[in-house]
């Protein structure tokens, strides 16, 4: 009855589903293991929280910025560049609308780290706003705060198009830095800690692709989709299995006849050898009256 396995179609469909299953468990395994990375790393990006209390790290020792040094507290000592102080418009804190407060830290190296002091609501194009900003402190400085990574044109709030006025930075990074002072800068930043006056700490941004964001739980739903596409496979072979051994089974008990049609030639053979024994009165009596007459 299972002789159709034989077949070369069933070569191709068993060939095919012993490579389809573990192709499939193979890439929804992956896609589960991104997702418990992703939950490791959200896990120790909370951790760092305490381990910020314990004590900071001086900055060149978490350099460069990794998902694992990402959100650490680092320590700097130097004097702010007061010349240089920047304003980032468009910043977020909570559900209300402001910027951030750079300054530059020249630290003993002669490179200069930038420090976001805090954030303060309002309009970075407002006078007003902009007035309430306080002034960076004179002299040696020890700034503690956390490790951030540069940002990119991909990161939240920043704006990349340019055309801001004098004074502002649309992006947090060491490229855009790099024409605004006669120094070198760090390939990081940190947000302070504390923050004087009316400003308020900007706090840490998780690294990238470390959080509990919706590219996480993308991940998770494709494991479960690889994981059906496998179980879907399985479906279809017994299925069509199953179907293929019930047409067989029919066919031996002849509830389905087997498909061999007549020749056409057999119907033209019988006609032409018709019954010699036949009354030629019948030929006779089918002839028209006319013709009798």
């Amino acid at each position: 009855m299972y002789r159709f396995l034989l077949t070369p179609r069933w070569w191709v469909i068993n060939v095919f589903t012993v490579l389809a299953i573990p192709v499939c468990l193979f890439m929804g395994s992956w896609q589960l293991s991104r997702f418990e990375a992703r939950v490791e790393n959200h896990n120790k990006q909370q951790d760092k929280s305490s381990e910020a209390k314990e004590g900071a790290e001086p900055l060149t020792a978490l350099l460069p910025v990794t998902d694992r040094t990402s959100g650490r507290s680092a320590t700097a000592t130097g004097r702010y560049d007061t010349e240089h102080q920047l304003l980032v418009p468009d910043r977020r804190l909570g559900d209300h609308d402001g910027f951030y407060v750079l300054t530059l830290l020249r630290t003993d190296g002669g490179k200069a780290v930038p420090v976001v002091r805090g954030w303060l609501p309002g309009d970075a194009d407002d006078k007003a706003d902009v007035a309430k900003v306080p002034a960076p402190p004179a002299g040696e400085v020890t700034v503690t705060g956390a490790l951030q990574a540069s940002e990119h044109s991909g990161s939240d709030g920043v704006r990349a198009s340019g055309g801001l006025p004098r004074g502002q930075l649309g992006m947090i990074s060491a490229a855009s830095l790099v024409n605004l002072v006669p120094y070198g800068v760090y390939d990081a930043w940190i947000t302070a800690a504390s923050a004087p006056g009316a400003l308020k700490p900007v706090p840490p941004a998780v690294a990238e692709g470390t959080g509990l964001d919706l590219k996480a739980f993308q991940n998770l739903g494709y494991t479960g989709e690889w994981f059906v596409f496998a179980g879907f496979v399985v479906f279809m072979w017994f299925r069509l299995f199953r179907r293929e051994a019930e047409t067989a089974r029919d066919l031996e008990l002849g509830i389905i006849a087997s498909e061999t049609p007549a020749a056409p030639e057999d119907h033209a053979s019988h006609a032409d050898h018709a019954d010699p024994a036949a009354d030629p009165g019948d030929a006779e009596r089918t002839r028209s009256p006319s013709a009798t007459a």
